[in-house]
């Protein structure tokens, strides 16, 4: 039996990876393109954007940018044209892009509380509707949401961030429900702490110093350290390939056991 070729998973498969300029979305689109996808690299901030294309294409692989907002869905049903255009039907959908909005009931604002939303929950469903009818037509295809283990976990003056999650994590369910039928499945990543520009700015606003912060939270996993944004994208490759056909409505955690109980 000849064996399988692990080494090019998503051959010939068509991603868009939402908020792919850096941290674990530009990990997960470098991942896919190593791994046979052509990407579309959708961010909102052009430079980043077009750092993550060209770190593809110097690597051999094939991507396009495409500035998007997603919590405007007419720019993302630019993007989604501008992926079929160049590439054709999309088979992968990953909603990574987020707004990382912190604080307590009595200092969240009314457009913190849009912003936040609107990029991490409205921002989701506006990428999926729109690409719903380029995967049915190509018979399928497969949604990996980014959520959190703030999807499931109380943090203190997280509200807004935790409540936004908590709604990807249902959204995950729902689309799965609904959207088998398409033959599309949904599932979903809920990272830990993971070392980003999001977590370094993070502790900046928190005054604290960046190196003993990173102890700090690594100290609350088994594994004492945080993780990666290459470990997200081996989960969402994994999710997002064939590998993971019967899978559908589930959120993997990848955080080092921090929330095992």
């Amino acid at each position: 039996m000849k064996e399988r070729n692990v080494a090019v998973r998503l051959e010939g498969k068509n991603a868009i990876v939402t908020g792919s300029g850096n941290g674990i979305g530009r990990a997960i689109a470098l991942r896919f393109a190593r791994e046979g996808a052509n990407v579309t690299v959708a961010e909102i901030e052009e430079d980043s954007g077009r750092d993550t294309v060209e770190l593809i294409q110097k690597a051999g692989g094939a991507a396009v940018y495409s500035k998007t907002d997603t919590s405007d869905g007419a720019s993302v049903k630019q993007t989604v044209s501008n992926a079929i255009g160049a590439h054709g039907d999309v088979d992968i959908l990953i909603n990574n892009a987020a707004a990382f909005v912190f604080g307590n009931i009595e200092t969240i604002t009314p457009d913190d509380w849009a912003r936040v939303f609107g990029v991490n929950v409205i921002g989701y469903a506006n990428c999926v509707r729109e690409i719903l009818p380029s995967m049915r037509s190509n018979g399928g295809g497969a949604i990996v949401n980014i959520a959190s283990v703030s999807s499931f976990i109380a943090q203190p003056e997280f509200i807004p961030y935790n409540a936004s999650k908590g709604a990807v994590a249902q959204l995950t369910r729902c689309l799965a429900m609904d959207l088998a039928a398409d033959n599309v499945r949904v599932n979903a990543v809920c990272p830990g702490s993971i070392r980003t520009r999001a977590t370094d700015r993070h502790i900046d606003s928190l005054g604290l110093d960046p190196e003993k912060a990173y102890v700090e939270f690594g100290q609350d996993s088994l594994m004492k350290r945080m993780g990666t944004p290459d470990e997200i994208a081996s989960g969402a490759l994994f999710l997002a390939s064939d590998e993971a056909s019967f899978m559908t409505g589930t959120h993997m955690v990848i955080d080092g056991g921090a929330t095992i109980d």
